[in-house]
């Protein structure tokens, strides 16, 4: 685990290179395809040395959940322990990693003809006036869900209609826990400055590779908005406000490495706060592979 830029990618290759184990990705950006520069997927060469699990699974007009992504992880992870080898979870994002080590919260499925009746009201009085109704049934999730974020909103209303109980008392109730012995590690440089440097440095080497020529294919997509999850992805979102016009360039420039230093500094506080994680120093390559190489070959005998 560990925040944005902070050499994940790198470590997890390292190891494949000398251990049996198998990487799956834990990123919310990442399962998206003709996302590839401003997501800072690891690139083709990369792959095909290293390949990575729940890479490319979605179209950038698809939903994914956390839930999703549990059941796929434990059906990969089954099948690398099948073959005798190690599931390697690498990435940062930490709802992903929390749905996977404590199971789900018991939510109501979707039901269209509810979701429906709350987009026709959206539509008529407003997600303001949706926002708050949602303050009233349920104060703690209305103080987290900002009002101009539909779709959680919607699916924060969606379930009180359904099951009569708000999304916070449902959450409180978790689910099945990972059936695995688990070891945890988090890899960060060692100073916030170090981090701001290498996400501004990356964020400027992903416009030189390309990243805006691949933003307008998305972008001319009739199925495509900034209400939907890829969109809404660091960097896409700033770089579609550039594109509509709301912005200019440098501006775009400076939103989108803000909005990742902010990505970077919410991860930061969940791993803080992370039981039984053991930190690396990014800033240390050889021996933050030690210290897992270490754990790694115990666990092979």
């Amino acid at each position: 685990m560990g925040p944005t830029a902070s050499g994940k990618t790198a470590l997890a290759m390292a190891l494949h290179k000398r251990f049996p184990v198998d990487v799956i990705s834990v990123d919310s950006a990442l399962i998206y395809r003709g996302m590839d520069v401003g997501t800072a997927k690891p690139t083709a060469q990369e792959l095909a040395a290293t390949p990575h699990r729940l890479i490319d699974i979605r179209d950038p007009a698809q939903a994914y959940s956390a839930a999703d992504f549990r059941s796929d992880a434990l059906r990969e992870m089954a099948a690398i322990t099948a073959a005798g080898r190690i599931p390697l979870l690498v990435g940062g994002t930490m709802l992903y990693f929390k749905a996977l080590l404590e199971g789900l919260s018991p939510l109501p499925a979707a039901d269209p003809v509810v979701r429906e009746e709350i987009e026709r009201r959206a539509a008529t009085e407003g997600w303001e006036a949706l926002h708050h109704q949602l303050s009233e049934i349920d104060p703690v999730s209305a103080n987290r869900i900002h009002p101009n974020d539909p779709q959680r909103l919607s699916r924060a209303l969606e379930v009180f209609f359904i099951s009569g109980k708000t999304l916070t008392e449902l959450t409180k109730i978790s689910g099945e826990s990972l059936p695995y012995q688990v070891y945890q590690f988090a890899i960060a440089p060692a100073t916030r400055e170090l981090l701001h440097q290498r996400i501004e440095l990356r964020f400027r080497q992903m416009l030189d590779a390309g990243f805006e020529a691949e933003a307008r294919k998305l972008f001319v997509r009739n199925d495509l908005h900034m209400d939907l999850p890829s969109i809404r992805c660091v960097g896409y979102r700033q770089m579609w406000s550039y594109l509509s016009g709301e912005i200019n360039y440098d501006e775009m420039v400076y939103r989108g490495i803000c909005a990742t230093r902010q990505l970077a500094k919410r991860q930061m506080t969940w791993l803080r706060g992370w039981d039984s994680v053991q930190w690396l120093d990014s800033d240390c390559p050889e021996d933050a592979f030690n210290a897992v190489a270490q754990v790694v070959s115990a666990s092979l005998g």
